[in-house]
């Protein structure tokens, strides 16, 4: 199916000079007749780039890049990250974009376009951004839940619910004492003849915002084999989520573009107003510090390398279509050579921006842990001196007996040298220890993040703040996972390009039935199966084809024609031996070590044991090994399903039926470039088309 011409494009579709005919002027009449209406395509490039970086920017780049760089050696890992872009991110993303904006369809249609025979590709793009999409919406739906939180003061995360005394009520301890203003109760919990409840355990033995994430957001079960209960608090957050990608998706992209100019822009205000804030917090020098010093040894690790890869594959969504759908909208002659370059920049300076932000928070709340630690050591040691356990001669040249005036590095420069000689289990306040303590995604997010804003004045503004900036990075990219759904489907199916809104009502309605799977009281489990296991093989796989066919079976310079006949200038000869060589060989080599990775040692999850009140690494059951299987099967069966299916066809058809079938399988420099296919179509006829 030919995508016809944009208005603002000149109607050429062949290279400069080549002349079009009477026949194929009339049969591209008649072909363009039977076709659904051309997408409109942008209004301006402004909203093309808005789309193209709130796709590529997500929440990877608030929670994912920054607990990586933290893990793998802070500066070593920015420089290997950003050398493995260059190298294979940016040569990729620039494929994508060409065959995008030369072909003008979505990603079904380019490779059908190349070759009937790659369809396959196209279709595998569509079923790994539903998994993804299905999951996705679901963060929407947390942060939804958090955000409605965000609007009480105190924060409802910031203290440990009381268990109910006799009457069933919980009496708040701290707001009694504030406000009667008398000294805290006995022991044995008696005030004035009230009895004051004491902390529910759970909450006490863990923290505030992990108990609110655990017990009273997700209310999840130990296991993943312990389904419960729907969560309606879940539930009506997932159905508000679905409601406002249905809403932002409803007349294509001319509506997703509108909710994209503050989606795609109201993070960066936000991380750069925390980022001021955060630099002026204690404690962010100490954590941004510990984050950028180099650890050049991670170089030698395999696993840094492949952590790597993945970051930079999924930082700029390849793979999903979604870069291909939003290119195809462009004019042809779109400069997208420095679309790729600018919008990889962008990408990674927000990486880093996040980076910065978390670091200067997650440094303030990792200095307020340990001054609590030197706090709590210092009033045992003056239990210690007071009672006559110690001698003079371990006296610290601290003011001991003030616990909250005692220097960190006082502290631990006494506790080195005396600390072991001191009974009552002093221990050491190290805030290297606690900053290594680092979490990933979701804990980041909902757990650590939420901790540190509680410390802050006027935490419910910044919270509110946070929680919609993480609303917005999901809402831009779920409306570039849905057009790398629906784009190429309208483009494929004409009774779906007749019935676009109808289909993205229908998705959104099934995406919602099928991501109740994920309110369940387990369904944090399912979230971490399908982002572990629903996308990252698949996408692999399918990058891996879509570079090996344009580099060998269709040919890189063939390739790099095209593209000198769509903008005017040919791209430098090093692409070519980019993705003939490194990039496939890069790509190749991380599907190789995903896949060991995974057979080596059974797949885990972390899941909340609540008589612990911590986190616990479960391995999956079998049933849910087996659940993973399918995904990835499913994902990946319409590559081979779309080769046997076009060679059948080819079969059924013979030669002299259909001429021009398979003739873009094969690398021939000499062939027109893939600008001149329009005319081989119309003299194809129907073809190429679905039957």
């Amino acid at each position: 199916m030919e995508k016809q011409p944009l208005p603002a494009d000149d109607c050429q579709t062949g290279p400069a000079g080549s002349e079009v005919t009477g026949e194929e002027a009339e049969g591209a009449t008649a072909a363009a007749a039977a076709e659904p209406a051309a997408r409109a395509g942008w209004n301006s490039k402004i909203e093309y780039f808005l789309a193209q970086v709130g796709f590529s920017v997500g929440l990877g780049n608030v929670w994912r890049f920054p607990y990586l760089c933290h893990q793998n050696g802070g500066g070593s890992f920015l420089l290997l990250y950003v050398l493995l872009m260059l190298l294979v991110g940016i040569p990729l993303f620039f494929l994508e974009l060409a065959a995008g904006q030369a072909i003008r369809q979505g990603s079904i249609g380019v490779w059908k376009y190349i070759s009937p025979r790659l369809a396959g590709i196209g279709y595998s793009s569509c079923v790994v951004c539903f998994f993804v999409a299905l999951y996705y919406n679901v963060i929407l739906a947390w942060s939804l839940f958090y955000l409605g939180n965000s609007f009480q003061s105190p924060l409802p995360w910031e203290q440990c619910p009381l268990q109910a005394n006799v009457t069933g009520q919980a009496i708040d301890l701290g707001r009694l004492v504030s406000c009667r203003r008398v000294a805290p109760p006995p022991r044995d919990g008696q005030l004035d003849g009230f009895f004051v409840s004491p902390p529910v355990r759970e909450c006490e033995k863990s923290s505030p915002t992990s108990y609110f994430w655990y017990r009273r957001a997700l209310d999840v079960t130990d296991s993943i084999d312990h389904t419960g209960s729907f969560n309606p608090y879940v539930v009506c957050c997932l159905l508000g989520a679905w409601t406002v990608v249905c809403l932002g998706m409803f007349k294509g992209i001319k509506s997703s573009v509108k909710v994209m100019y503050f989606s795609s822009v109201f993070p960066y205000v936000v991380l750069i107003c925390f980022l001021v804030r955060g630099l002026m917090l204690d404690g962010a020098l100490e954590g941004i510090s510990h984050m950028f010093y180099p650890k050049l040894e991670i170089w030698a690790d395999v696993q840094v390398w492949r952590q790597a890869a993945t970051q930079v594959f999924f930082a700029l969504g390849l793979g999903f279509g979604s870069i291909i759908a939003y290119s195809s909208y462009n004019p042809k002659d779109n400069n997208c050579h420095r679309d790729a370059f600018t919008v990889s920049a962008i990408n990674f300076f927000t990486s880093v921006l996040a980076t910065l932000v978390v670091f200067s928070v997650l440094g303030f709340r990792a200095k307020n842990r340990v001054m609590d630690c030197v706090v709590r050591n210092t009033q045992k040691l003056a239990e210690q001196f007071d009672g006559g356990f110690v001698g003079t001669d371990v006296m610290p040249g601290f003011n001991y007996s003030d616990p909250d005036s005692v220097v960190l590095q006082d502290y631990r420069s006494w506790f080195k040298q005396y600390g072991p000689q001191v009974p009552g289990n002093l221990t050491d306040c190290d805030l290297e220890q606690e900053m290594q303590k680092g979490v990933e995604g979701t804990g980041l997010a909902f757990i650590a993040f939420t901790e540190a804003m509680s410390l802050l004045p006027g935490s419910p503004f910044w919270s509110a703040l946070f929680f919609l900036m993480l609303l917005n990075l999901g809402l831009s990219t779920m409306f570039g996972t849905m057009e790398g759904i629906l784009a190429p489907l309208t483009d494929r199916f004409k009774l779906l390009a007749n019935n676009k809104t109808k289909l993205t009502v229908f998705s959104c309605l099934v995406g919602f039935l099928i991501g109740l799977l994920f309110a369940q009281r387990c369904g944090n489990y399912f979230v971490s199966m399908f982002d572990d296991y629903s996308a990252t093989l698949p996408l692999i796989i399918v990058v891996v084809f879509e570079t090996f066919s344009v580099s060998w079976l269709y040919g890189a310079d063939r390739f790099l024609d095209d593209i000198e006949a769509m903008l005017g200038w040919r791209p430098s000869v090093i692409y070519k031996y980019l993705w003939k060589y490194i990039c496939l060989l890069a790509m190749l080599g991380l599907l190789a070590a995903t896949t060991i990775r995974m057979f080596i040692a059974r797949p885990t999850y972390m899941a909340w044991n609540q008589e612990k009140a911590s986190e616990a690494s479960l391995e999956y059951p079998d049933w849910a090994l087996a659940v993973m299987a399918l995904l990835i099967l499913l994902a990946v069966l319409p590559v081979p399903v779309g080769l046997v299916h076009a060679l059948l066809r080819e079969r059924s058809r013979g030669p002299s039926r259909e001429p021009g079938a398979g003739q873009y399988s094969m690398v021939n420099t000499d062939e027109s470039p893939m600008t001149d296919m329009s005319k081989v179509e119309h003299v194809n006829g129907d073809a190429s088309r679905p039957s």
